[in-house]
């Protein structure tokens, strides 16, 4: 490791939002302890004696500190909380006086505003009104619009007097926050120089004590008696410890990536070499990180959430399948580019969904039918996940349509929901697809946030700030700090150090520096050099995506049309010698470019597909061709729908009544429509579909016209 950005890092101060690792699950329960044999008492005991000796190894080899710079260094941490309280003091009395004067605008506005437009609206019935009922009802609608505004005048009046009042209070709040952010300045100086005299660096920076420190804490983590536990059970487990404990590497990689969910090492092993039993290829890569990803994140089992008709399916996810999964996902070039580069604390949030193997399958197959744009969008903030602004409509409503037969991710597509289950079918899209995500619920709403090679986003909610993780992280600020920091790559290592030392130390676990939990000495350091890590980097942290549809069926930003490269192989219309023709649908004679109602895509298929898009608007299409013979002919359209009660309206040639084309659900698979008979005449028609109703998304690939009768 180069000493020289190792020096400067170490200089730098860490006052604001971050956080160290954890990502143990947070719903699942580790087994209760096992009662322990006379053969796993003795195993307990010899565990139990090495933690001790490595303990003492620890501490003999750390470095004596100086009890005026740790003061100093505690007394700087100190200043920063107290300037950090002021800081959200002020800003909260700040808040008050802005929240006065948007009272202020509501009365002006909503009240007051909205009584004149009753007002003016029950005038209005009034003059139409041509009978003593309807003027009475007129009547009863004004008055009852007057005295609404007269309230609202009052208000208005309360409200000003109250907002005048806090104003009075606002050179106050602004001086207070102005101070607190200059003690908290005071305080960042004061912790460089008190972090630069700790002389901590030898020892964060050289890997020395690495073997030492990993030992150490995997036997704290799993506990003497918990890998007793697992040992005792068979020869083999007993093996399975002792081959843990004699791989330093393997521990460091595990501890770097948190550690195995609940501590459950015996069981994380296990699965290891369950996974290396049944493929070859685990040896090294992206590969073997998913193998070890998979080992540590269901050494806890993973329930698994299956459709409700599905009685006689497992109750949890089975590991070593859900490797397999990726595994021939990943050779056959499925997942996302980056997969490969991921590592196993990433790796770990692409892993651990609830879903089935086989329902992993049909979301990367379905979206790619369906909107083959969302898989190739340079936009990476919506890339697979803008299915959720696209395609799942805000509302319950539906939800009680939800079918049995199908898994709970296939019924939010079909109905829709609110943020719990958009953000629910979200992050499972981005698990299809290889890319790490996790909950980032906030006050009132849920969302999602997830890996870029940008870094980390969130989705459909407010940004970094306002949340919290289901992780230790806890606040999603220092889960967005661990993310930048571990981009450092082996530098990395100092906080996991300073973690890991703390561990034998015999202190807390702290997680970030955003929670009221004051973080001990080691933790602290911990804490502190992670955040110096992202200075260093200068990490950008993403803008939120979404924000607008948190709570909306349509986004109010306009998604950019990604004009496609149409050929004349792409638009040509096929006949066959029994006379069948083939419409492609890309063929159209209007529109002939993507409109954003309706948008030419990259089929799947090959060629070009025409998908007509979830708005409140409708547009009809058209095509215009040549029928090599006059006569009836069936029509069938083959189709991806990702709901259901979806059709279309089809006039030929101008004339009659638009028919009815009913369109199969197929939850977002390719399938052909039923036939509906119509009439060609020889040489050149036009046929014109549009759309009514309650319209959701559908891909069209090609339209089928069989002659049923030729004359």
């Amino acid at each position: 490791m180069d000493p020289k950005p190792i020096a400067a890092l170490l200089t730098v101060l860490v006052a604001l939002a971050t956080g160290t690792p954890g990502l143990h699950a947070q719903d699942r329960k580790p087994p209760q302890p096992v009662e322990l044999s006379e053969a796993g008492r003795q195993l307990e005991q010899l565990y139990a004696t090495q933690q001790k000796s490595l303990r003492s190894r620890i501490a003999d080899s750390l470095p004596a500190l100086d009890e005026r710079t740790r003061t100093a260094y505690q007394d700087a941490r100190k200043a920063e909380v107290a300037a950090g309280a002021a800081i959200a003091d002020a800003q909260a009395r700040l808040d008050k006086i802005n929240g006065a004067k948007g009272l202020v605008g509501h009365a002006q506005g909503k009240w007051i505003g909205g009584a004149d437009k009753g007002i003016a609206a029950a005038k209005a019935m009034l003059a139409k009104a041509t009978n003593a009922a309807e003027r009475k009802a007129a009547q009863d609608e004004l008055a009852k619009w007057e005295k609404n505004r007269e309230e609202g005048v009052a208000a208005l009046k309360e409200r000003t007097a109250a907002m005048e009042q806090a104003e009075r209070d606002r050179p106050a709040a602004e001086k207070q926050l102005t101070e607190a952010k200059e003690a908290l300045a005071k305080a960042k100086a004061a912790s460089i120089d008190s972090i630069k005299k700790l002389g901590l660096a030898d020892i964060l920076a050289g890997d020395k004590l690495d073997g030492v420190l990993a030992k150490h804490t995997v036997l704290t983590e799993a506990t003497p008696a918990g890998l007793a536990g697992f040992a005792q059970q068979s020869p083999e487990h007993e093996k399975l410890v002792a081959r843990l404990l004699d791989d330093e590497k393997l521990m460091i990689q595990m501890l770097v990536a948190d550690g195995a969910d609940g501590g459950q090492y015996g069981p994380a092993m296990k699965i290891y070499a369950d996974i290396q039993k049944a493929s070859g290829k685990v040896r090294e890569g992206v590969l073997q990180r998913l193998a070890l990803g998979v080992a540590l994140d269901h050494a806890v089992p993973n329930p698994q959430r299956n459709a409700d008709s599905r009685t006689d399916a497992p109750a949890h996810v089975d590991p070593v399948n859900r490797y397999l999964h990726f595994e021939k996902a990943f050779l056959a070039g499925e997942l996302d580019p980056a997969f490969k580069d991921l590592t196993t604390w990433d790796l770990r949030m692409v892993v651990d969904g609830e879903e089935p193997d086989e329902i992993l399958t049909w979301g990367r197959q379905m979206l790619r039918n369906y909107r083959p744009d969302h898989v190739t969008t340079p936009d990476k903030g919506w890339r697979y996940v803008a299915l959720v602004r696209t395609d799942i409509p805000y509302g319950s409503q539906d939800n009680i349509y939800d079918e049995e037969d199908l898994h709970f991710f296939q019924n939010i597509l079909k109905n829709g929901g609110i943020c719990g289950r958009r953000a629910f079918i979200g992050r499972f899209i981005l698990r299809a697809f290889g890319v790490p995500t996790t909950a980032r619920p906030q006050p009132a709403h849920a969302a999602l946030a997830h890996w870029t090679p940008d870094g980390w986003v969130v989705c459909l909610g407010g940004g970094w700030g306002v949340g919290w993780t289901k992780t230790p992280y806890d606040r999603d600020l220092d889960f967005l700090a661990t993310t930048q920091a571990r981009a450092s790559g082996d530098h990395f290592l100092m906080v996991k150090r300073a973690q890991w030392i703390g561990d034998a130390m015999g202190e807390p676990r702290s997680y970030g520096l955003i929670t009221k939990k004051e973080p001990a000495f080691w933790n602290g350091v911990s804490l502190y050099t992670q955040r110096a890590l992202i200075e260093s980097s200068e990490a950008k942290t993403l803008a939120a995506v979404g924000e607008d549809i948190a709570e909306a069926t349509e986004s109010k930003v306009k998604e950019k049309i990604v004009e496609v490269t149409m050929t004349d192989e792409d638009r040509e219309v096929v006949v066959d010698a029994k006379g069948v023709i083939t419409l492609p649908a890309a063929a159209t004679s209007n529109p002939t470019k993507s409109t954003g109602k309706i948008l030419f895509l990259n089929s799947e298929l090959g060629g070009k597909q025409l998908h007509y898009s979830r708005t409140s608007s409708h547009q009809p299409f058209e095509y215009t061709f040549e029928a090599p013979a006059a006569g009836k002919y069936r029509l069938s359209a083959r189709v991806a729908t990702p709901s259901w009660q979806q059709g279309l309206k089809l006039a030929v040639n101008g004339a009659g009544q638009a028919v009815p084309i009913p369109l199969p659900f197929t939850v977002g698979m390719w399938e052909n429509s039923e036939p509906v008979e119509l009439e060609l005449v020889k040489g050149t028609n036009v046929l014109r579909f549009s759309r009514e109703g309650n319209v959701k998304g559908i891909s069209i690939r090609d339209f089928t016209l069989t002659p049923s009768q030729a004359r």
